[in-house]
């Protein structure tokens, strides 16, 4: 794997916002040390992992995990022809179609 230059692939984007934090010198160390050995600046380092992990965790909301058995479960109530929409879900609906026009 070659090295980024510049500082990698973020170093041509625009950078208009700040994020200040407080570590101890120790963790402030090990980060320069991985930088380094990454090829990256400090600040193209933590960006790109920190992007990566909030990635990570907006995919990882966004994703439901069914069990096998609650797979099978919800997959039995689509095809349940004679399933109707409760209260909750007709309500649900009609604010949906207001929201939306």
């Amino acid at each position: 794997m070659g090295q980024q230059s510049q500082g990698g692939p973020m170093a041509t984007i625009a950078k208009t916002e700040r994020l200040d934090l407080r570590l101890p010198t120790e963790l402030k160390r090990v980060i320069e040390d991985a930088a380094v050995l990454s090829g990256q600046t400090v600040s193209n380092f933590v960006l790109g992992t920190t992007v990566r992990r909030a990635r990570k965790v907006i995919r990882e909301s966004d994703a439901i995990e069914l069990s096998n058995r609650d797979r099978d479960r919800f997959l039995a109530a689509l095809d349940d022809t004679n399933a109707r929409p409760n209260a909750a879900l007709r309500r649900a609906a009609k604010r949906y179609q207001a929201a939306i026009g």
